[in-house]
């Protein structure tokens, strides 16, 4: 069995991005990883070469300025590390920047490609997302947030990043996105360990503006965006959070020493529309999230 991986970075170390701890956490998994940098002016590409080890394939890009409609400068960073992997691999492994592997679980993902690797109806695989809020000890579990997506996709079959690459989806016909259907997956108990809420507000107010330049048109975007806010990014306005007391990858545990900001979180203050209350109380109910987005169809196992 053969795995590829590849990710992408831009500025990752001015924006505070764990990429360094989000690579390091895929190599174990991967016969090769290639990590698509972007034109960055703060070491990040330094950074990864540092990283030292020879499964790491570099591919410079340069991000477009006129690209800024629908996060679509996403999808082609991670079309471009796709098109990088080696075409004889069984599987490609991807992570985003900000999210991390937990040790205690690769022997588990490793068993899951091998035990499917001869079985075609299994097309990927689907992970549980802990979107981590404000500090390393609240996440997001609501329907704001994806609860579960595609890291692993067999090669081969013309899966490709689907809207601005946060999952999968087969392409039919080309990039045509209206003709590209849901990957057949298996859900494994394995978590995904997502950071992108998980800064000095000062520093979460510099990302969310250069993430959002990605999907507004106007060059003023990023000046008016922070000057609208100039006390940092506002951790407030949130709908609900649940408590995490378990251990975080090892692999975080320095970052997670350096906390050097303070986030308080009061469950009386929310900003959940009249339907989100409704829907909260069904989920409480039910325990079960209704009418939430799924861009994948599960293969019983």
């Amino acid at each position: 069995m053969k795995v590829s991986g590849f990710t992408y970075v831009r500025n990752g170390i001015h924006l505070d991005y764990p990429f360094v701890e989000s690579i390091k956490s895929l190599l174990p998994l991967v016969d090769e990883l290639v990590v698509v940098v972007g034109d960055s002016h703060d070491g990040t590409r330094e950074a990864v070469e540092n990283i030292g080890d020879p499964k790491i394939k570099i591919v410079d890009t340069i991000w477009p300025a006129d690209l800024r409609k629908g996060g679509k400068i996403f999808a082609l960073q991670a079309n471009i590390g796709l098109d990088n992997c080696s075409p004889d691999a069984d599987w490609i492994f991807t992570l985003q920047a900000d999210e991390v592997l937990h040790e205690k679980e690769l022997p588990i993902i490793r068993q899951s490609m091998e035990t499917a690797l001869h079985n075609p109806k299994i097309e990927g695989f689907l992970f549980r997302f802990l979107n981590f809020y404000g500090d390393f000890r609240h996440y997001g579990p609501s329907r704001r947030y994806h609860q579960h997506e595609i890291r692993i996709v067999r090669n081969g079959i013309n899966a490709r990043p689907y809207r601005d690459s946060q999952g999968f989806r087969v392409f039919i016909n080309n990039d045509d996105e209206s003709t590209a259907r849901k990957l057949q997956v298996w859900s494994i108990p394995c978590r995904v360990f997502h950071y992108s809420y998980v800064k000095n507000p000062k520093t979460q107010l510099l990302k969310q503006a250069e993430f959002g330049s990605r999907w507004h048109d106007g060059e003023d975007y990023v000046a008016k965006f922070l000057a609208a806010n100039p006390d940092g990014f506002d951790y407030s306005q949130i709908d609900y959070l649940a408590t995490f007391d378990e251990a975080h990858p090892a692999l975080m545990q320095p970052r997670i020493a350096a906390q050097d900001w303070t986030f308080n979180y009061n469950p009386a203050v929310n900003n959940m529309s009249a339907k989100e209350k409704i829907l909260r109380w069904v989920e409480k109910l039910t325990g079960k999230q209704f009418f939430i987005y799924k861009n994948y169809k599960i293969v019983k196992q």
